[in-house]
């Protein structure tokens, strides 16, 4: 599939389960390599940024079992079992895969190279790789060390990884993760101070699997492991992420009904919900429970007059994700919506500012692109047409749903990468009750 077409909609109707959380399929893949004993995995994210973890891991001698597409059993290696790789470390393009692996492969024994996509190469590494020095980790790569490939020499080559107490200046779930990660196998506790909520599924998991962490408000702090971690038996919750665009497609598209069910409800992870309902949308949360140490709810979703709104501070960094989507729904509802401290959003699979306003005016939105956001005037007419999607999977998707409300047909080209985080969208789309087709 290179490209899909979408015909703009009446009405969307009925109940989904949205596909398996991409942030927890990593971290479930790599823990539990590090637990001794058999981990069970349901829901796991059968995307291609996934299975580069799941690669990786198997090169590292990590023995994993696919019973299905989404369900694993995986053989731990302990805490001191993984093995060298015979070759590089293929991350694809993923930026999870890759900066989490820093973390982990930096204080074992061996040595390793962590490369990927072209894509991938371009973006900063040095937000990981600074601190992971700071413990005493010898990483080298690209432009003095701050992109890949990266060369993670480990301590056959060094002393071990010392403790660091580590004020992150921008809140970031992948950083915080790779320190913490380094930290389980460094001689001394290591410490992160957050300066607001970045997603919370590292924390969550290792203390589930026994880990050695405490949080006391936004400060995390780990000591060495001094025995492997517990597998786990655990059913990954639906991406809250991939749920966002089918929650502003039924927003928007009169006369929807949709329901969604066991959506993960991680509060680090829920600013796309909390903005929504901010800007008046008809969503009603039911059923909540918790499920492997993660929220979990059903959402109910109906059409809705939605109000411009503004956005900024602490909240961006809950929904970072979702923003691209979240620009769309602001350009269909009454009055401005200004959205600021969202520059994270530049070193994204794309310059996802400067793209997503670029497509958005196009289509006839009134959308101005600003240093770290948007300013959106709202209430526009859209039309179809043909809009490449960068190669990025969340700006392909926005554009999928942009075409239900735009006048005519839309054409999504370089739409390959949209299983990367959500595999069967466009049959989720045609199961509501759209018009959808690929082509090649």
């Amino acid at each position: 599939m290179s490209q899909i077409t979408v015909h703009r909609a009446k009405e969307l109707r009925g109940t989904l389960h949205v596909p398996g959380d991409k942030s927890i399929s990593h971290r479930a893949l790599m823990f539990a390599g590090l637990a001794k004993g058999t981990t069970s995995i349901k829901g796991f994210l059968n995307g291609k940024d996934c299975h580069a973890t799941l690669q990786i891991m198997g090169q590292l001698g990590v023995t994993i079992h696919e019973v299905s597409p989404t369900e694993l059993t995986i053989e731990g290696s302990g805490r001191n079992g993984l093995k060298e790789a015979e070759g590089p470390l293929d991350c694809d393009n993923s930026g999870t895969t890759m900066r989490l692996l820093a973390g982990l492969l930096s204080p074992q024994h061996f040595y390793s190279v962590l490369t990927g996509t072209p894509q991938l190469r371009s973006r900063p590494m040095g937000r990981i790789a600074n601190p992971l020095r700071e413990m005493g980790a010898i990483i080298l790569g690209r432009k003095g060390g701050l992109l890949a490939p990266l060369t993670l020499a480990g301590t056959s080559q060094s002393p071990q990884l010392r403790g660091i107490r580590y004020e992150m200046p921008v809140a970031s779930a992948q950083v915080k993760s790779a320190i913490l990660l380094a930290g389980l196998n460094a001689v001394s506790r290591t410490t992160v101070i957050e300066p607001g909520p970045a997603r919370d599924h590292t924390e969550r998991m290792l203390q589930s699997m026994g880990a050695p962490l405490t949080i006391d408000n936004h400060k995390i702090s780990v000591d060495p492991l001094t025995e492997s971690l517990t597998p786990l038996n655990m059913t990954i919750p639906g991406d809250i992420s991939s749920a966002a665009f089918l929650i502003v497609a039924a927003c928007l598209v009169e006369g929807s009904d949709v329901e969604l069910k066991g959506v993960g409800l991680n509060s680090t992870r829920m600013g796309i919900v909390t903005a929504l309902l901010k800007m008046g949308a008809n969503i009603e949360i039911a059923n909540e429970r918790v499920e492997g140490g993660e929220p979990v709810g059903d959402l109910r979703i109906r059409a809705s007059e939605l109000t411009g709104a503004e956005f900024g501070g602490r909240d961006i960094v809950t929904m970072i994700d979702e923003i691209p989507v979240l620009v769309l729904a602001a350009s269909q509802a009454k009055g401005q919506t200004v959205i600021r401290d969202a520059g994270e959003l530049r070193v994204k699979e794309s310059d996802r500012i400067a793209v997503t306003a670029e497509l958005l005016r196009s289509m006839g939105a009134d959308v101005e692109e600003r240093p770290d956001g948007f300013t959106v005037a709202g209430s526009s007419t859209i039309k179809g047409g043909v809009y490449d999607s960068h190669g990025d999977h969340r700006l392909a998707m926005m554009l999928a749903i942009a075409g239900l409300v735009a006048v005519g047909e839309t054409t999504v080209t370089s739409a390959e990468v949209i299983p990367d985080s959500y595999p069967g969208f466009e049959d989720a789309l045609r199961e509501l009750g759209a018009t959808v087709s690929a082509g090649g």
